[in-house]
């Protein structure tokens, strides 16, 4: 795999995109933020997330892509009881266009349903849409018998806040990934496979209001069980990030169970072994 090549192409897209994004924002001078010097964490929260991952091989360079969650958060008056309250109806879409067998780039839209943080308080929506597009460079490596993927994700999102008055507001937000998928009982991610998957993720964001450009780090441990078509995986899920009050951070606990299913539409079929990307 040419890397040299790959890096010296992500690396002209992020400058190109950087300075689309700082064009845009040239002769807008955003209010200056103060930072309290002090730095206030806010008690864990928990919420249970739940995906449908889709990855259908429809010629020997094209898959359609397909993510579906169902994610609840806990109660308003109980931070761990992790399914109290609605949080989000979360459907990603795309197109991946393979290069090679280590290498790929998937980009498509994101429907995204946000639901109230206080269902039936009156200075609240019930729910909002988010639009999203993204597009994503997936790099994977084998380290003897180790999985690794490099997956860097960026997303360009219309959102706003479930408050009654809000307005969508354009914001940028940049990935980068690391997970390993360790096998237990096979010398290699394959069929009857028992898993460990541990990933880190950071998080960035670009947009006039924003007073900190880090956004959150993730950090997911994931057991999981590979048979024939299908790839079973859960665990837990840690996040701590800034909320949008100055010097204020969060971070949450989070319950995560998927299920992929990946089928191949061609008349000759050849097994891809690699193809473990969530």
């Amino acid at each position: 795999m040419d890397f040299k090549r790959i890096n010296i192409w992500l690396i002209v897209f992020l400058l190109t995109t950087c300075y689309t994004v700082t064009s845009k924002a040239q002769g807008q001078t955003p209010a200056p933020v103060v930072v309290p010097t002090e730095k206030i964490n806010l008690p864990a929260t928990t919420e249970n997330w739940n995906g449908l991952y889709l990855k259908l091989r429809m010629s020997d360079k094209w898959f359609w892509y397909q993510e579906n969650h169902y994610r609840r958060r806990n109660s308003v008056n109980n931070n761990w009881d992790f399914v109290g309250r609605m949080s989000q109806l979360y459907n990603r879409f795309g197109f991946t266009y393979l290069f090679t067998d280590n290498f790929e780039v998937t980009f498509g839209p994101t429907l995204v349903w946000q639901f109230s943080p206080d269902r039936g308080n009156p200075e609240f929506f019930d729910s909002v849409f988010d639009s999203r597009f993204w597009h994503q460079w997936l790099m994977t490596q084998s380290i003897g018998p180790v999985k690794v993927l490099h997956q860097f994700r960026f997303e360009h999102r219309f959102q706003r806040g479930n408050n009654i008055g809000s307005e969508y507001q354009y914001r940028d937000r940049w990935r980068y990934k690391i997970t390993g998928y360790i096998p237990i009982n096979k010398p290699r991610m394959e069929n009857k496979t028992f898993f460990i998957a541990p990933s880190n993720e950071f998080f960035f964001q670009s947009n006039r209001e924003t007073w900190n450009p880090f956004e959150e780090n993730r950090v997911y441990t994931a057991i999981g069980y590979t048979y024939n078509n299908y790839m079973f995986f859960g665990g837990h899920m840690w996040t701590y990030g800034p909320t949008i009050t100055p010097g204020t951070y969060r971070n949450r606990h989070i319950i995560r169970l998927n299920v992929m299913y990946t089928i191949d539409f061609r008349e000759r079929r050849v097994p891809l072994t690699r193809d473990f990307a969530f």
